[in-house]
């Protein structure tokens, strides 16, 4: 392998001007896909459209049923007045007309149906008397949209399946409508809904990832002067790594991978793992410039070397975020991909622009006239540069306090490790106990406008989570059908707490045909030719579906996945003793149901991510090297850690959420390059005819230093999430700030005493097996000579 970038080596070297323009091209095609790129918050992004969970929730309920609505909530001290109510027809009118819009509901045309059948004259009333008595007086039709005196609803319904910019669209029409209604000025006027919540996350979202990125590149900045300051142009790396994030973006546009919750949240990520590669190789090309003096030899020798090395690391990085293609949920896999590009991308930034860039400049700095003056007008002492080899490095404060902490550690291995295996073990215990958080309203920020405006409506009208029954039938117009939705939807309200009301097709009939359902399928058909086909269209499709509504309140909130998968159960266990008539079959679908399954497949198969993960590192390492201690050596810190990492999020009372549930992937993917790094220096030293103390000290110091730049880079790197108003993305920088610095703890404390533990074990075995295979040999000599 070092051979092959020796090679690239000289191509790079030989090549400088061209490498970069080529660099500079590939930034303008990147500018290109970037404006690809899309936001997305949908169900599409927690299941994969292929899976039969999606399959039933998309054709049979969404695609069909379901609509969505933007609520007009009213507040203020008396809405049943007329003034009000003519504000709200003004308003009515301009939203029918918008495109996308279905209907609208509001206090004001149920009160002029309510007159029409009444006086025959469908209009509002003009006194606050009549108003109040029409409504006071049908309480089963005023009652959701004026739960009191001072509230009322209008509802602005939309297909469940309308695009991103349909909804938006509405949004924007509804809002411009409420302006131009006239509302009398004592009333508070708030436009909410899902579908405002879901637009305004997606803002928040987009307008907060420059933020991210910004403060990730500014901590970023002040950690490489403080303790990158050893080398010239200490700040290089940042630039070439935000290289690789414009190229990322670049492949994220034009492979199609959506920007979601948990997507952004990779690019500080991808800075902090991708400055790693920059500073390695800029520390190896430095320390080439100062050890062979021939600056042409230099960059081909950094490439030699810690070419190579990177890209191991960087494959076992790769093996650990490639466990994240086992989760079912799209978004993650999208995390997963845009982590491997962006990987990619960094590494090559680094090894060709980094490296030409740092080799020029330092050519310039040569044939800069100012430096030359400056070494006339006071030259150098040959005393004080000359120092004797290494010492440069050692000197360096953080080197000697490596070398003291490997030298320490190896002392009492025993006890470091057996301190180390123990508080795993008790990680991994306490892990069990940490909570999962399915809320997706506590990942956003909790001031949000639109969250605190959904939250005060939930507060005046209740919860609006369903349950949703498709209902396939012979024949929509069944009486037995019909009959046994009644009966169905009266036992699940009256035995379960947690179910509040039905709706149905029935409620309509029986609206229609005198509170009674009809015994024969002709009635039927004929009370479906009175009823208006918007409200229809919402339970019934062609001759056989039906669908049926559970209202469960505020079920994420208050009763969680436990809940709701046991709610589920219950009305599954009905209809097998209050079975559904013959040639019907009932699926229980819906949003909750399948954000529910699809948060506890991902929270629950967390352990089987991290254990593939392993296994993928263990095998890539052993594949690498051939060698089992090779092999072992990275992965069991990393290991550790993550047992580390679960006493963490329960100490710290942070719940699993889909960013935190791949932490076992991340901490593998980015802790193992750390030890890998200073695996590969030891035996590069130990190589060279050092002792293993000696070859681990030499490690320690030489690599140590830009080990330590490149781990606390990336935890500055990481800090930035802790400034996202987004909680799940918070939580999920805080944690893994702690388990960067836990692997890079690691990397010191718990691989030195384990490499020498190991590795003296294997020399000592190879020695004994020698000499008894010399022995053996000695004994076949003498035989013969007897």
């Amino acid at each position: 392998m070092k051979n092959t970038f020796e090679k690239l080596g000289f191509f790079v070297q030989n090549n400088r001007f061209s490498v970069l323009l080529i660099a500079f091209l590939f930034i303008i095609i990147a500018m290109q896909g970037a404006q690809l790129i899309e936001m997305k918050s949908g169900t599409e992004t927690f299941v994969g459209k292929d899976s039969p969970l999606y399959q039933d929730y998309d054709h049979l309920y969404q695609s069909i049923f379901q609509t969505q609505s933007i609520v007009v909530m009213v507040e203020g001290n008396e809405v049943k007045n007329a003034d009000l109510m003519e504000a709200v027809d003004r308003l009515e009118h301009q939203l029918r007309a918008t495109n996308g819009v279905i209907e609208t509901t509001s206090p004001a045309s149920l009160i002029k149906t309510v007159n029409y059948q009444m006086t025959g004259r469908y209009e509002l009333p003009e006194t606050d008397e009549e108003i109040k008595a029409i409504i006071d007086g049908n309480p089963d039709i005023f009652s959701q949209i004026i739960p009191d005196n001072t509230h009322m609803l209008i509802s602005v319904v939309m297909a469940g399946s309308a695009s991103d910019k349909t909804q938006e669209d509405i949004l924007t029409a509804t809002e411009d409508a409420v302006s131009f209604a006239e509302f009398p000025p004592s009333y508070n006027i708030i436009v909410t809904g899902d579908p405002a919540f879901s637009i305004s996350m997606n803002y928040e979202m987009n307008s907060s990832m420059g933020i991210l990125l910004g403060l990730s590149a500014i901590f970023m900045l002040i950690v490489l002067l403080i303790v990158f300051k050893h080398v010239r142009w200490c700040i290089l790396p940042l630039p070439v790594v935000l290289l690789g994030i414009v190229y990322t973006f670049g492949a994220m546009g034009y492979i199609g991978i959506s920007m979601s919750m948990v997507t952004m949240s990779a690019f500080p990520i991808l800075i902090g793992v991708g400055i790693d590669y920059a500073i390695q190789f800029h520390n190896r090309l430095e320390e080439e410039m100062v050890d062979k003096g021939n600056k042409s030899r230099a960059v081909i020798e950094t490439i030699k070397h810690t070419g190579p090395a990177v890209l191991i690391a960087l494959v076992m990085t790769a093996l650990g975020f490639f466990s994240l293609f086992t989760s079912t949920v799209p978004m993650i896999q999208d995390f997963g991909k845009l982590l491997l590009i962006g990987i990619a991308m960094c590494y090559l930034a680094s090894i060709f622009v980094g490296v030409v860039i740092l080799s020029i400049f330092d050519s310039y700095s040569d044939r800069n006239p100012l430096n030359k003056i400056t070494k006339k007008i006071k030259p150098s002492n040959p005393e004080k540069k000359k120092k004797p080899e290494g010492e440069s490095e050692s000197d360096r404060l953080i080197g000697k306090v490596l070398q003291k902490t490997t030298i320490l550690t190896i002392k009492y291995d025993v006890i470091v490790l057996g301190i180390a295996c123990l508080l795993c073990f008790g990680g991994l215990y306490l892990d069990q106990s940490v909570p999962i958080q399915t809320d997706v309203q506590t990942f956003v920020p909790q001031d949000m406008p639109a969250l605190v405006d959904l939250s005060h409506m939930g507060d005046v009208m209740g919860g609006t989570d369903e349950l949703n029954l498709i209902i396939k039938v012979e024949d929509t117009a069944s009486p037995d059908v019909l009959k046994w939705i009644e009966q169905f939807s009266e036992h699940g309200v009256a035995s379960n707490s947690h179910i509040y009301s039905a709706s149905s097709i029935v409620d309509l009939v029986k609206e229609y045909n005198g509170g009674v359902i009809p015994d024969t399928s002709q009635e039927i058909e004929n009370i479906y030719s009175e009823i208006p086909e918007a409200q229809k269209d919402r339970y019934i499709y062609g001759k056989n579906m039906l669908l049926l509504n559970f209202n469960i309140g505020n079920a994420v909130a208050d009763i969680k996945v436990t809940g709701i998968k046991e709610l589920t159960n219950i009305v599954e266990e009905d209809m097998q003793w209050m079975p559904a008539p013959p040639g019907t079959a009932v699926t229980i679908t819906g949003n909750n149901v399948v954000f529910i399954e699809v948060i506890t497949a991902l929270t629950s198969g967390r352990v089987a991510m991290t254990f593939l993960g392993l296994v993928l590192v263990l095998i890539g390492l052993f594949v690498v090297y051939r060698d089992w201690v090779k092999a072992l050596v990275p992965v069991i810190p990393m290991v550790i850690v993550i047992g580390w990492s679960g006493g963490v999020m329960s100490l710290l009372n942070i719940s699993y959420t889909p960013l935190t549930a791949t932490l076992g992937a991340l901490i593998l993917g980015v802790g193992s390059e750390y030890a890998i790094l200073m695996m590969e220096r030891y035996f590069e030293e130990k190589d060279k005819g050092l002792h293993p103390m000696e070859a681990i000290n030499m490690a320690s110091s030489k690599i140590g230093s830009a080990i330590v730049a490149s781990g606390a880079t990336t935890v500055f790197g990481f800090m930035a999430l802790l400034a996202s108003p987004f909680p799940m993305i918070s939580d999920f920088g805080m944690v893994t700030v702690i388990d960067i610095v836990l692997a890079l703890l690691a990397t010191f404390v718990v691989f030195p005493p384990l490499m020498i533990l190991l590795d003296t074990w294997r020399d000592k075995r190879k020695g004994s097996k020698a000499a008894e295979k010399q022995t053996e040999i000695k004994k076949q000599i003498q035989g013969a000579e007897i």
